[in-house]
């Protein structure tokens, strides 16, 4: 049976999308106006590797079995869904409008899945044993989370990487690293039983390229582990943040392979963190399997050029690490060096922007 599915967001929400596509389900992207005129014209375009062959897949929403629409956040009614996907960075639901729909969202008990590499902090929840309340710095505005019941709340990690073409349109984008969504299933069995059925969707993928069908690469995994999608936590601190440089940015694989030895001591650092807090080794990723991946990575992460381009506010996922750190009693030099090296960046930008 065909899902309707909300989306809040069209950029990187695009390429779950375009999986989910296949299925036959209905799936409506909140996003900016030009967005969604662009995409209410001409559906939206997935470019995706696939091992094997020299030239990537095009996946054309306009070609696949299921629908897309797109449009504003007013007048969206979230009981209106079967799933509601948070695709949109953190800082921005915060926004007017986004806002309110979100609020909308936990009130309409709705199960709901985020795909932002930021935990939203009712999944933090659902991790025992943690002062919540000391967490809420690490969040642009925490209070947008109130209303949300922890048990309807589960976490997608964000690990396939893809970008806006640099000479592409607001509908287009690029995988530049086909790894699988990773998702924890919900509290609740009949829910989890939508994200099953998703992913044996999107298993059951063959492509029609001219030698023949294919399978295709970024599968959607669920997991009856909490802890497998806090695996993104050692990469994004051990290789996202540190693209952030005092006075500019960097590739994300010269953030790692630069000083390999200090990026395998924040990565470690966080990998036992987690294991603290419940994860099984085998829940999580070794360094060695991320640095050869991390090889690849030749673009600043959008933490590095959203800070680079002025952005007052990012995703803090970098504070939210130090915080739960901190109240096991554990803390590493170069995560608090980071840490406030960003603080310091985002202070200079909200100076500059109020002169």
């Amino acid at each position: 049976m065909p899902y309707n599915i909300l989306v809040l967001g069209a950029a990187y929400g695009s390429l779950l999308a375009s999986k989910m596509l296949f299925g036959g389900h209905k799936i409506h992207h909140v996003c900016l106006p030009a967005e969604a005129d662009l995409i209410n014209a001409e559906g939206f375009k997935v470019k995706l590797p696939v091992r094997g062959r020299a030239e990537p897949v095009l996946l054309d929403s306009q070609k696949l079995p299921g629908k897309v629409t797109a449009g504003g956040a007013q007048g969206v009614n979230p009981k209106d869904y079967d799933l509601v996907a948070l695709a949109m960075q953190e800082p921005q639901y915060r926004s007017p409008g986004v806002r309110e729909l979100l609020d909308a969202v936990a009130k309409s008990k709705v199960p709901c899945m985020s795909i932002m590499n930021m935990p939203p902090l009712p999944y933090v929840k659902r991790i025992p044993g943690l002062d919540y309340e000391a967490l809420k710095p690490a969040y642009t505005d925490p209070t947008v989370w109130d209303n949300f019941d922890p048990g309807l709340l589960t976490l997608c990690s964000p690990d396939p990487q893809a970008i806006r073409p640099p000479d592409g349109k607001a509908n287009e984008l690029l995988v530049t690293l086909p790894t699988n969504f990773k998702v924890a299933k919900f509290d609740n069995d009949s829910y989890t039983q939508i994200l099953r059925n998703l992913e044996a969707d999107i298993e059951a993928v063959r492509f029609d390229v001219p030698e023949g069908k294919i399978e295709l690469p970024v599968k959607l995994r669920v997991y009856d582990s909490l802890f497998v999608p806090l695996a993104k936590w050692s990469m994004l601190l051990a290789g996202n943040y540190r693209c952030i440089t005092k006075d500019g940015m960097r590739t994300a694989q010269e953030a790692v392979h630069t000083n390999i030895e200090e990026s395998k001591s924040v990565y470690n650092f966080v990998f036992d963190l987690c294991v603290k807090l419940g994860a099984n080794p085998a829940d999580l990723v070794p360094f060695e399997k991320y640095a050869a991946a991390a090889q690849s990575l030749s673009r600043p992460a959008s933490a590095a050029r959203a800070l680079q381009n002025g952005a007052q506010y990012i995703e803090r996922a970098d504070k939210l690490v130090q915080l739960i750190a901190k109240q096991k009693g554990l803390s590493n030099p170069a995560i608090d060096a980071q840490v406030a090296l960003v603080d310091a960046r985002l202070e200079a930008n909200r100076k500059k922007a109020a002169a």
